[in-house]
């Protein structure tokens, strides 16, 4: 059993501000002899500008966010003695089995029972800490990248309204039909955090 290794992003989530039209809402009949109201004619449209960003591509180890990656790093490393341990009961599990398997028609019942017994030990050990092991990588993994997940957050909000746009659609969490690539940002995003967000940051230890 291995630790799940972080394959899958943190979510990030885009902020944007929805431009919307309100409907005229329905009005009680007017008493008789009275005066209708002039119908509104100038409903004031607010101006849009609409992008689209890719936030898989935050995730490339080589054109990505650099901090993401020296997370990542930084996060197996911690559970590398974990790893090892996982790896080497397993190893042991193999090896166990295999001797069984062989001298199944040379041993006493006696002999191939204690093993037996040793080998079911080692599979609830390795049960036991591969679920601990891969508990303590999530917690550990929310508590390194939450910190990132908020400053992108807040950088993609000054990006847009820098640029003056109004509404930013994440193409890597809503399906879309087409796009032109001209409305694409991401690589732009990606340049401009990296550029004010070093991927030496410090990370909080545990």
């Amino acid at each position: 059993m291995k630790i799940v290794r972080l394959i899958a992003a943190v979510t990030f989530v885009t902020t944007v501000a929805v431009v919307s039209v309100s409907a005229q809402q329905q009005k009680p009949a007017a008493p008789a002899g009275a005066t209708a109201a002039a119908p509104q004619t100038n409903v004031a449209v607010p101006d849009s500008k609409m992008a689209m960003i890719y936030s898989e591509a935050f995730l490339d180890p080589k054109t990505g966010i650099a901090r993401f990656n020296t997370l990542l790093t930084t996060l197996n490393r911690e559970f590398q003695p974990r790893q090892t341990e996982l790896s080497t009961l397993q190893q042991k599990i193999q090896q166990l089995t295999k001797e069984i398997s062989d001298q199944q028609a040379v041993a006493t019942p006696a002999s191939l029972q204690q093993k037996q017994e040793s080998l079911d030990q080692l599979k609830k050990d390795l049960q036991r800490k591969g679920e601990d092991a891969e508990a303590a990588y999530n917690k550990r993994r929310q508590e390194i990248f939450a910190p990132l997940q908020e400053d992108i957050g807040k950088a993609l909000e000054v990006f847009a309204k820098a640029r003056g746009i109004t509404v930013i659609v994440d193409g890597s969490q809503v399906p879309v039909l087409y796009a032109a690539d001209s409305i694409d940002v991401t690589r732009a995003f990606i340049a401009d955090f990296n550029s004010k967000n070093p991927a030496t940051a410090s990370v909080t230890q545990p």
